[in-house]
């Protein structure tokens, strides 16, 4: 199966993950996650992010939708950029933490990236994401988030925002080993779940789904700028 680049045609936005925690936010437990990252390249953990915080960011998508402000995701970069929905079905809106939910997830995304670098040196300097909503009978050909060498997308990120998903809906996320090909695991669409992974080394797809399926994707970058360079978002 042909593996594909996953981009966006122009530069999504990137909130500010510099500041300092607020003294009132969530302190959060990376350290499962980074352990899984180190030895394995992924991580996926149920009830990971609490209910009543997956509720309100999957209200937020759901208003959002009903506005009508989700767009149709393409694949390729710049020129190349293209929809096919032969390859991805699913809508998107990028999070700019304009709501208190959204600022409240990008805190959370904060905490993960000084948490990334301190344990792990992996110099993430900035994390973009957008809400993806997969209309039943929509799907994911299996892909790479960054092709290697040529990408500053470095940890990818998915939070799962459906309450009490059916399994007979399908549309699980399966990752693939990068050398052999083989699956390394299935994970269910299910509110609170986060899986996180190397966005150059894993192979993933997301299958056909036979219900709205709601999620976060997102990435921690780098700043692969070199001198009069400048490194676009890809």
């Amino acid at each position: 199966m042909t593996l594909l680049n996953q981009t966006t045609q122009s530069p999504p936005p990137r909130p500010d993950l510099q500041q300092q925690a607020q003294p009132d936010a969530i302190q959060w437990d990376f350290s499962t996650l980074i352990d899984g990252l180190a030895e394995d390249y992924w991580f996926v953990a149920p009830d990971f992010v609490p209910p009543s915080l997956c509720q309100r960011l999957y209200d937020d998508l759901k208003a959002l939708d009903q506005a009508h402000v989700l767009t149709e995701a393409g694949i390729g970069r710049q020129q190349q950029h293209q929809l096919n929905q032969q390859i991805r079905g699913d809508r998107t809106h990028w999070l700019e933490g304009q709501t208190a939910p959204q600022k409240d997830y990008l805190e959370m995304m904060r905490q993960l990236k000084d948490a990334l670098n301190r344990a792990l040196f992996l110099g993430l300097f900035e994390y973009e994401s957008h809400y993806a909503l997969y209309p039943p009978g929509t799907f994911y050909r299996k892909h790479l988030d960054s092709l290697k060498g040529r990408s500053n997308r470095v940890v990818t990120t998915i939070l799962y925002l459906n309450p009490q998903w059916d399994e007979r809906n399908g549309g699980e996320m399966v990752m693939y080993d990068p050398n052999t090909g083989q699956t390394v695991t299935r994970v269910t669409p299910q509110q609170g779940t986060l899986a996180c992974f190397m966005s150059e080394l894993m192979p993933h797809e997301v299958r056909p789904t036979q219900a709205d399926r709601a999620s976060i994707t997102g990435w921690f970058r780098i700043n692969a700028s070199l001198g009069p360079v400048i490194d676009p978002a890809l």
